[in-house]
């Protein structure tokens, strides 16, 4: 099956009328978009404009950081708005729509939050497993060109798994590889994915899971340390980690924005449990030890923003690292932030990614299109 897969990935690569884009050196073009669709007007009309729009440019691939729905299920919506099947499969068929091959991390909105009743009550690990099996049953992307990604193995920092069939109420665990987290490399420059959720990365909301946090924190670190090492032996112009979670850099993120953080020390200030200190402790020695430009795109606070806001222990800035947040829903303005985020990657320039805010034409509400 998997050499099917590996035949079916080079044919696809052969039709890539970009491939000479991957030779170093050469700049090119990628998508980014995510909290989408948290209702039935994006569903059924923003998202598939956003879809078409990136479509109309030529990009190398596109990643969507996770929520695939609102925190909550909308009664009466006639588009998937719970945890059942179809939210997922609904969500697969926008990354099969795509021209360039698709990429997807997982949000808190479409696992974590899932055992919320309003969500209708799933266990969430179990929900997890659910895309962990549609989205990353394989080592390639998705979308109508395909793209080999490297796949976090069992190693010995393993996720964790759901055991069916345990009495209603419980949690029984088992030891599986954390397939949602990916990497690939495309012109010279190093991309990784991560599993950070918002809701405290499964620490507080409706039914918190900290032996399943402790593994998932743990894989995470190793993955993004990995990364960076990879990123140096081949020598990489840049490191781009996407995740879903905004997880708070500093003091001062008032508009949206995840948990206030001491900027120094990286610890939470609002005696919330802290799912995010260990994990950006290690990722700021990280961007420190490599030097070259790091940018870390999220989604989950629905603003936004392209920024340095990382300090060091000294409260200086760091100089190559960029906070980049995508646009997010604001669902009681039906399509009008359902736009998504041109980035270009040119590993010959000093800072490797500039940014385009991409406001899709058929999805302005305030200002219609000239």
């Amino acid at each position: 099956m998997l050499a099917a897969a590996m035949m079916g990935a080079a044919t696809a690569r052969d039709g890539d009328d970009d491939d000479d884009d991957d030779r170093d050196g050469a700049a090119y073009a990628i998508g980014l978009w995510g909290d989408l669709p948290y209702n039935d007007v994006q569903a059924d009309i923003g998202v598939p404009n956003l879809i078409a729009d990136m479509n109309a440019h030529r990009l190398k691939f596109t990643v969507h950081d996770g929520d695939l729905k609102a925190g909550n299920g909308i009664p009466g919506s006639l588009t998937p708005t719970v945890c059942t099947d179809t939210l997922y499969i609904q969500a697969l068929d926008y990354l099969n729509a795509l021209k360039a091959p698709a990429m997807f991390t997982p949000g808190d909105n479409d696992w974590t939050d899932c055992d919320r009743p309003s969500n209708g009550g799933f266990n969430s690990l179990e929900r997890l497993d659910f895309e962990r099996n549609l989205f990353f049953s394989t080592p390639f992307s998705h979308g109508q060109r395909k793209l080999l990604q490297e796949v976090q193995g069992m190693g010995t920092t393993p996720c964790k798994g759901f055991v069916s069939g345990t009495p209603s109420g419980t949690t029984a665990y088992k030891d599986v590889p954390c397939v949602e987290n990916r990497r690939w490399d495309v012109g010279g420059v190093t991309y990784v994915t991560l599993n950070i959720q918002g809701s405290c990365n499964n620490l507080c909301d409706t039914a918190p899971d900290p032996i399943e946090y402790k593994a998932r924190n743990a894989a995470n670190i190793a993955w993004m340390k990995e990364a960076f090492a990879h990123a140096s032996a081949h020598r990489s112009a840049a490191l781009m980690i996407i995740s879903q979670a905004d997880p708070g850099w500093n003091l001062a993120d008032v508009v949206g924005g995840g948990p206030l953080r001491n900027p120094r020390t990286l610890a939470e200030t609002d005696g919330l449990p802290d799912g995010f200190q260990e994990f950006l402790l290690a990722l700021r020695d990280q961007v420190v030890a490599f030097r070259k430009p790091v940018a870390y795109v999220h989604g989950d606070s629905h603003y936004f923003r392209v920024d340095r806001p990382f300090q060091d222990a000294k409260g200086q800035r760091l100089e190559n690292f960029t906070r980049v947040e995508t646009f997010g829903d604001n669902a009681q303005n039906g399509t009008n932030d359902v736009n998504w985020l041109k980035v270009t990657v040119d590993p010959r320039s000093r800072e490797v990614f500039s940014y385009q805010a991409m406001i899709v034409p058929g999805n302005r509400v305030a200002v219609p299109a000239p």
